[in-house]
């Protein structure tokens, strides 16, 4: 998948399931809820133990699409690839990073918290700025950014929950990440995959209100 063919089924989608934990098992069974919840967009971050391993095992099925997270040098975008990563998200602005997913042929998402570090990083190569963290301003600031720089692909993922990502959508958001508020912390530790199934399609749901 090129990095613009990405960038089209995101922009249909308009929304991604993000993960970050610290045992291998329950990242499987967490994100697998996620995607019979309906996610088809799914990003693993690399602070997972195996992570590399859930991306070579997710990224085999036809109807998915598999990231890694908190990407932030050129080796862990090379085996992020080499594992089945078509998307690279960083928590931050590093031209390195955007360079080297431009070279491995995959689309880039680094976090962004300021007007100047999106166009920054839209002029590095970035096809999409993650927004992070969440600006107090929330969805007006979006707006606001916007106005000036219609052309940026803006997509918060800070504090979206099921209440307010058509909020977001709405003030012009590309598409939203779900973290936290889709991967409950006591559903995780308790195994409650149905609930994280029940919220995914709530989550999804909301973004195409």
């Amino acid at each position: 998948m090129t990095p613009g063919l990405f960038v089209e089924r995101f922009g249909r989608e308009k929304a991604s399931a993000i993960l970050r934990c610290n045992d291998t098992e329950k990242a499987a069974l967490a994100m697998e809820a996620a995607i019979r919840g309906g996610f088809s967009i799914i990003e693993f971050t690399l602070t997972i133990p195996g992570v590399y391993d859930l991306v070579r095992d997710f990224s085999q099925r036809p109807d998915l699409v598999v990231g890694t997270g908190t990407v932030m040098d050129a080796e862990q975008a090379q085996k992020s690839v080499e594992a089945g990563a078509r998307f690279l998200v960083s928590p931050v602005v590093d031209e390195i990073v955007i360079s080297a997913a431009g070279q491995l042929g995959v689309a880039c998402m680094p976090g962004t918290h300021t007007p100047t570090e999106m166009l920054r990083a839209h002029r590095a190569g970035a096809q999409l700025c993650k927004l992070f963290p969440a600006p107090a301003g929330g969805p007006s600031w979006v707006k606001s950014v916007l106005g000036p720089m219609p052309y940026l692909k803006i997509v918060p993922t800070n504090g979206v929950d099921e209440h307010n990502a058509a909020e977001w959508i709405a003030a012009g958001a590309f598409a939203v990440g779900y973290v936290a508020p889709l991967f409950v912390a006591a559903d995780m530790e308790g195994g409650r995959w149905d609930l994280i199934e029940a919220r995914a399609r709530r989550c999804l749901a909301a973004v195409h209100l």
